[in-house]
């Protein structure tokens, strides 16, 4: 697993750090029962703070992908087999919004404002 960051984005690091895993998980890189490398690991090799490797281990965990166990790290969860089932609908969400000029970032912002909707109404 090679976890990659940009150093001119905008973005912070700890959401980069987040973004490549998920995009290995997505890839089938990385499978349910992976342990990921230990943030003071990751944290050398990209020349970051481990709180922020730390911190993306912990968003990934919010999100269920990983499961942060003390001695055995972050291990992923069966959630990413949910998530790479949902590959082939991405691609064509992604194709489909391309075709139709609309930006990754509108993309983004309006499947998370429909995410928010539904577990809203899941929780009611």
């Amino acid at each position: 697993m090679l976890i990659r960051i940009d150093e001119a984005s905008e973005r912070p690091i700890y959401a980069q750090i987040a973004d490549s895993v998920r995009g290995d998980m997505l890839a089938g890189r990385i499978e349910q029962g992976t342990v990921l490398p230990p943030a003071r690991e990751v944290a050398t090799g990209l020349g970051a703070n481990v709180h922020t490797v730390l911190r993306a281990y912990q968003l990934l965990r919010d999100e269920g992908l990983v499961d942060l166990k003390r001695r055995r790290g972050a291990v992923v969860t069966e959630a990413v087999t949910h998530l790479t089932e949902l590959n082939g609908d991405i691609d064509a969400l992604v194709e489909r919004a391309r075709a139709r000029g609309i930006s990754a970032e509108a993309l983004a912002a309006m499947v998370s404002v429909r995410a928010s909707a539904a577990q809203r109404q899941h929780l009611a």
